[in-house]
C-alpha cells in the first residue's frame, strides 16, 4: 500500500503536498526511467516556478516494489538557487506492528533551508501516514 501511494497519481493528490498546498499529477510514468511532472499550487508561498507555483519535472530511476521508489526531479525555475537534479529515495523496511519509511534526498537545491526541507518532509510523511490509516 505504502509503495502504491508513490506510484498512484490520485493518491499523491491526496497525500503529498505539505499543509496550504494542492499538488496537481500532470504525468506519471510509473517505470524505470518514466517520467513525471508536477505542480504545487500554494496558498500563500511564492513558488520557485511562478506566483504561487513549484512545477517538478523529473524521471524514475529505481523500482522495487515494496522496497524502494527512487527519483531524481528538477524545479522548473529561473533562480540559480533552486537548480539542480534533487534524488529522492522512498525506503521501506517491515518492523513489528508495521512499516518503516525513511526519505533520503540528495542534492538538495542551496534555495531550500535545511528547516524548510525537513518541516516539508515530516508533512509529507505524516500526511502518507493517515492517507494509509484511511484506506
Amino acid at each position: 500500500m505504502l509503495y502504491q501511494a508513490l506510484l498512484d497519481p490520485e493518491a499523491l493528490e491526496s497525500w503529498l503536498a505539505p499543509p496550504g498546498a494542492r499538488l496537481r499529477v500532470e504525468k506519471l510514468d510509473a517505470q524505470p526511467g518514466g517520467a513525471f511532472r508536477f505542480v504545487l499550487t500554494f496558498d500563500t508561498y511564492k513558488g520557485k516556478s511562478g506566483a504561487n507555483t513549484d512545477v517538478i519535472t523529473g524521471h524514475f530511476i529505481t523500482l522495487t516494489p515494496g522496497e524502494l521508489v527512487l527519483s531524481e526531479g528538477d524545479f522548473t525555475t529561473d533562480d540559480p538557487d533552486f537548480e539542480g537534479a534533487m534524488r529522492t529515495g522512498w525506503h521501506f523496511q517491515p518492523v513489528p506492528g508495521g512499516t518503516r519509511v525513511q526519505v533520503v534526498a540528495e542534492n538538495v537545491p542551496p534555495g531550500i533551508s535545511a528547516e524548510d526541507h525537513e518541516a516539508g518532509l515530516s508533512a509529507s510523511l505524516a500526511n502518507l501516514a493517515r492517507f494509509v490509516e484511511q484506506t
